[in-house]
């Protein structure tokens, strides 16, 4: 059974990745409805956060039937992070997880996400600073390396321990492959496998099918698996793979009118959350998954992206329950 400080999250728990705009309290509710384990906000700013930005402290909703649930925090000013942790302390999160491993520009720029791995004496600093500053469990999750000649993965993971993390998920990418090619599990099951180590280590990064996640469990060894990608329009993921541990078998794909179900619900939840306008752009991303494998869906689905009237979506949700009423999913 693997655990987080003290909170016990299973035998290879199944984790939603913190996810700029997708990971939000409404899909974060149904993604633990279908099985995940331990969810993660989107990653939030800890400049924003001591600004009182907004969208930042927005970002520290999180509710009840999420538990156990992180919120994740970036940067690279020790104050600033300090500062982040006692705000996101109030929140009342289960889990506080730093973020060294966003590859976008805009965040490495600043020398936060993946850009500190090219300062590891400053990644085991501020992880070191934030463990000591809290009574929370501090996790971290990171990349390979910045590039392929700087992986020392290994090091890095004895080094965080050691200051107190509590436990680490690993992307199987370096920061300049940003998503680009396969991820490499290889490395990442060598922090496993280090007799030194003792806190979980989770995998992430290319777990798109059950099969997958049941290599990265038994092939690799690893604690546990984080799930982005997959999970975005399709919360079903996390289920999924579950069933396949149990019986070896595939599910059943959702049906139409659970699609339909998660949809509205989905776009409901995002509406009451963030108001008309955010709720029905942010939601948009999920449509092409929700009902992937539906034929001549084209013309439907651009209802769905291209209107900013919530009713005009509910509206196309009808249109397809009606047309394609009885369709089954391969």
């Amino acid at each position: 059974m693997a655990k987080i400080g003290n909170i016990d999250v299973g035998e290879f728990p199944l984790l939603l990745a913190p996810m700029e705009d997708v990971s939000d309290p409404p899909f974060r509710a149904l993604c633990k409805e279908q099985g995940a384990d331990v969810v993660y906000t989107e990653f939030i700013s800890s400049e924003g956060l001591i600004r009182d930005a907004a969208k930042s402290v927005m970002k520290l909703d999180i509710y009840e039937k999420e538990r156990p649930v992180g919120i994740q925090i970036f940067g690279a000013n020790l104050d600033s992070m300090l500062q982040s942790v006692e705000i996101v302390e109030k929140s009342g999160p289960d889990i506080i997880d730093i973020n060294f491993g966003c590859p976008v520009k805009k965040v490495v720029s600043k020398g936060a996400g993946a850009g500190i791995l090219k300062d590891i004496p400053l990644m085991v600093s501020l992880t070191e600073a934030m463990v000591k500053h809290t009574k929370l469990p501090i996790t971290v999750k990171t990349r390979l390396g910045w590039d392929q000649d700087s992986i020392k993965i290994v090091e890095v993971a004895e080094r965080l321990q050691d200051v107190g993390a509590s436990a680490i998920s690993i992307h199987g990418r370096t920061r300049v492959q940003m998503y680009k090619g396969e991820a490499d599990w290889r490395p990442i099951s060598e922090v496993k496998n280090n007799p030194r180590m003792h806190i979980p280590i989770f995998g992430n990064g290319d777990v798109d099918s059950p099969e997958r996640a049941m290599e990265m469990r038994d092939k690799y060894g690893l604690d546990g698996a984080m799930i982005g990608r997959a999970s975005i329009g399709y919360p079903w993921f996390f289920r999924e793979v579950k069933h396949f541990f149990r019986t070896g078998e595939h599910a059943a794909p959702p049906t139409l009118e659970e699609r339909i179900d998660a949809a509205r619900r989905h776009l409901q939840m995002s509406i009451d959350w963030k108001g008309e306008k955010l709720g029905v752009f942010e939601t948009r991303r999920h449509y092409t998954n929700y009902f992937k494998g539906i034929p001549h869906f084209k013309e439907y689905r651009q209802k769905m992206v291209t209107s900013d009237d919530a009713a005009d979506v509910f509206a196309a949700f009808d249109e397809v329950e009606r047309d394609f009423a009885g369709y089954e999913f391969a």
